[in-house]
């Protein structure tokens, strides 16, 4: 019988999905600064790869999630990965996720202080307490609210990304790679850790909003277009660091700085998106440490998220751009292999690795 599939489900999805990535590195723009913007042409190159990566892993880990809706005893690494190499991922990944929540919690503090002179651990107080109440609230009411924000982000980054492409494109020749900061010496390889860290980081999300489709084929378009206004949205972004490349290598918030200079009440908004947009990953991050530990819904749940914020937090007042390039880097390199472990079994057939 052919699975029915809705239209709004696939947009909610799609939203969703690009939530995940519109943290702190993405949103504030430090993220495409360094992973891409950095290496000057060649990203254009890196896009590419990134579209192709992303197609190949994301749709596979929802659709996979949502064919195990029912089991509860999957696990998502296992399926892929096999025992031995699932169940270290299984472990490392609340680790990872840790890691994550700090670099996010700090990029909220420079946001702030970046653009209202507040100081930074007044951001990183807000962002985890923000995380914390989203805990709280549930997971499937967590996704109805970040399913906004994933489109809202892209839509102001495209805004930015085309008003100064189009008035400053000349900028583009002056554009100097080594100006920036460069998370490993090769590009291409930039561009495989940019793919594993994201997918591999963001794969038990992935798997339970895969589990809240209503079919496979629901997960998987709502996986492509997220994808395709993901890297929309990437490469305007880039382009337009590009034409200033200057000014926008030295800052903390490349993205706010840029919406500014269009216009102050621009870059008042802005930063208000992209304060929600470092809420929607932070908080996913927090919800899949917890899952793994303890049972969501109960009193020991919030004490344990509480305590996890709270340690975040402390670690967050560390300085932005150097958490970004170090341990986004860190966690790329152990996503290799999981990356390619989905596209083994998504290529290969559906041989039973556990």
């Amino acid at each position: 019988m052919r699975e029915k599939t809705s239209v709004r489900s696939i947009l909610r999805i799609a939203g969703a999905y690009v939530a995940w990535v519109m943290g702190s590195g993405f949103a504030t723009g430090q993220e495409i600064l360094q992973f891409f913007t950095s290496y000057g042409c060649h990203s254009f190159i890196l896009l590419g790869i990134n579209l192709i990566g992303f197609l190949l892993i994301g749709p596979a880990i929802l659709q996979a999630g949502r064919e195990h809706a029912e089991d509860p005893d999957y696990d998502h690494f296992v399926w892929f990965c096999g025992k031995r190499l699932g169940t270290f991922y299984s472990w490392f990944l609340p680790l990872s996720m840790f890691a994550g929540m700090v670099i996010l919690i700090s990029g909220a503090g420079a946001t702030l202080q970046e653009y209202y002179g507040l100081n930074h651990y007044v951001g990183a107080l807000l962002m985890a307490a923000m995380a914390l109440t989203a805990y709280i609230i549930g997971f499937q009411r967590f996704v109805r609210i970040v399913s906004f924000i994933g489109p809202a982000i892209i839509a102001f980054s495209l805004l930015v990304g085309i008003v100064t492409v189009c008035r400053d494109f000349d900028g583009l020749a002056q554009a100097a790679p080594a100006q920036a900061r460069q998370p490993v010496p090769w590009w291409w390889l930039s561009g495989l850790l940019y793919i594993s860290y994201n997918l591999c980081g963001g794969s038990r999300y992935y798997t339970a909003l895969g589990m809240t489709a209503g079919s496979r084929r629901e997960a998987f378009w709502g996986a492509v277009i997220g994808t395709i206004a993901l890297m929309a949205s990437i490469l305007l972004m880039n382009t337009a660091m590009l034409t200033d490349i200057g000014h926008t290598a030295v800052l903390d918030v490349p993205t706010l700085f840029l919406a500014r200079r269009i216009a102050y009440a621009l870059g008042a908004v802005f930063s208000i998106i992209l304060i929600m947009g470092i809420f929607s990953s932070c908080s996913a991050m927090l919800w899949t440490i917890s899952e793994k530990f303890v049972v969501q819904g109960s009193r020991r749940s919030y004490v344990f998220a509480g305590c996890t914020s709270l340690c975040a937090f402390l670690l967050g007042l560390l300085p932005f751009t150097g958490l970004v390039g170090v341990v986004y880097t860190i966690l790329g390199y152990i996503g290799l292999v999981f990356a390619a472990c989905v596209i083994r079994r998504r290529l290969g057939g559906k041989r039973d690795l556990r």
